[in-house]
């Protein structure tokens, strides 16, 4: 069950769902907007020319930041990873599920190829996967709105959160893109 804009703003407040900083009025009828940080990894094409999923891939991506004076520049068919401004969490009775705003996705921006679920137990900055499907570069702005996540509770608690010994869990609490830990799964 999605949970409507009271039970997201009463779970804030009994700390199932954080949301750091919390601003109520980005409480929509069933989900949070959440804002755009400034650090991006890129792909670093000129030093690369494959990606191998049984390799790390510190040297793949290169970082970009901007600030309120120099958006980044998405390219068409251009790939990055981005981050959320809010710290998002929830309890390991909720998940978390962020999706794009249908504004955005007009102009032809994904901002998550596959990876907008929140774990249950998992605090971080959700990393954004985001994509311009458009033919035009698309300037994205720090603190613009760039998602929304709706939550929904299990059906019962969890008995082992994102985190837990034995889970792998490789994007626990993270505070920064991180480029794929696929490697770790060999």
């Amino acid at each position: 069950m999605v949970l409507s804009d009271k039970d997201i703003i009463k779970e804030v407040k009994s700390g199932n769902i954080i949301i750091n900083p919390f601003n109520e009025e980005m409480v929509q009828p069933a989900s949070i907007d959440l804002h755009l940080d400034k650090e991006f990894l890129v792909f670093d094409t000129v030093n690369n020319y494959v990606i191998d999923v049984k390799n790390k891939t510190d040297k793949l991506m290169t970082e970009k930041v901007i600030n309120e004076d120099r958006p980044f520049i998405l390219q068409p068919k251009e790939f990055a990873l981005g981050l959320i401004v809010e710290e998002t969490g929830v309890s390991k009775k909720l998940v978390g599920r962020l999706e794009g705003k249908s504004s955005l996705g007009r102009l032809g921006l994904i901002i998550h190829t596959t990876a907008g679920y929140l774990d249950p137990g998992n605090s971080l900055k959700m990393t954004l996967e985001l994509f311009n499907a458009g033919p035009l570069p698309i300037k994205l702005y720090y603190n613009m709105k760039i998602g929304q996540m709706a939550f929904e509770y299990l059906s019962s608690p969890c008995e082992k959160p994102y985190g837990s010994d034995g889970l792998n869990s490789k994007y626990y609490k993270d505070q920064k893109p991180r480029a794929s830990q696929m490697y770790k799964n060999f």
